[in-house]
């Protein structure tokens, strides 16, 4: 491993463990980081991908309690009460995963064989966009009077989970959108965020696996820096979670994805320009 690796390693792993947390797209601005050290985009996009198994052991770990009730909920899981409160949490998360596989799948093959043909500008420029069509969404949801549920339904698990499928693209920020989606389904926002970071840990493993099974093998990233990074996500992330879930009830984070997404777009149509 040159040193060269090792520092792309941990600026992946810092990257990736900050903006997890917040609803811009963490998949997008690692992408976009990758891209701008010299990463091929389709590789950068796949690495984007796998890396979220580091933040997926932080959420694990911060979510433990919850993970632990929905295990012990399990064996006395039927039909008849699958969204009763003992065991709501635990279908949610089974039929939202199902619902962001069958949307995320086609949208993942379409992502890589897409971003495989762009140039470095136009990939930056077309992330752009995507920034700004989540930073719509967020202020969309901002004006969105919260109702103060607790307990998910069945078209709460439909809509939240094909929300989070559209997220497998780069620059569409899936906690941004399956926050969002919850509040406009009348949650408030502590509830919508733990509710769609319980989510993201399912989505990210199949998420890492698609990229691991399409890639054969790692994406183009070897065993020791992909070990460093995931380590360093994984740190970062648990370290950062607490503080920014409080940032992300107060920030009007449209502002962010407005001010990434526009930067994006002057800079990667001037990369586009001088390539």
């Amino acid at each position: 491993m040159t040193t060269t690796e090792l520092l792309v390693a941990i600026l992946a792993g810092i990257v990736q463990g900050v903006v997890e947390w917040l609803p811009v797209s963490s998949q997008g601005n690692l992408s976009l980081v990758l891209t701008l050290v010299g990463t091929d985009p389709a590789v950068a996009v796949q690495l984007a991908l796998f890396l979220q198994l580091g933040t997926t052991l932080s959420a694990a770990t911060y979510y433990r309690a919850e993970i632990a009730t929905i295990l012990r909920a399990i064996p006395g899981w039927r039909p008849a009460t699958a969204y009763d409160a003992d065991h709501a949490i635990a279908t949610y998360v089974v039929v939202a995963s199902l619902f962001t596989g069958l949307v995320g799948i086609p949208l993942y093959v379409l992502a890589v064989d897409l971003v495989s043909e762009l140039t470095g500008g136009v990939f930056v420029a077309a992330i752009g966009v995507l920034l700004v069509v989540t930073g719509l969404l967020q202020r969309a949801s901002d004006t969105v009077s919260m109702g103060g549920r607790e307990t998910p339904s069945l078209v709460d698990s439909v809509l939240v989970g094909a929300a989070q499928g559209f997220a497998i693209l780069p620059g569409i920020s899936r906690s941004g959108v399956t926050a969002s989606t919850l509040l406009f389904r009348s949650y408030d926002p502590p509830t919508a965020f733990r509710l769609s970071f319980l989510l993201s840990i399912p989505a990210s493993v199949g998420a890492a696996a698609l990229t691991v099974t399409s890639a054969g093998g790692l994406p183009g990233i070897a065993p020791v820096p992909a070990a460093v990074a995931l380590g360093v996500s994984g740190v970062v992330g648990y370290l950062t979670i607490d503080a920014l879930m409080r940032v992300v009830e107060r920030v009007p984070f449209a502002t962010v994805c407005f001010a990434l997404g526009a930067l994006a777009i002057v800079g990667g149509g001037g990369i586009a320009l001088l390539v």
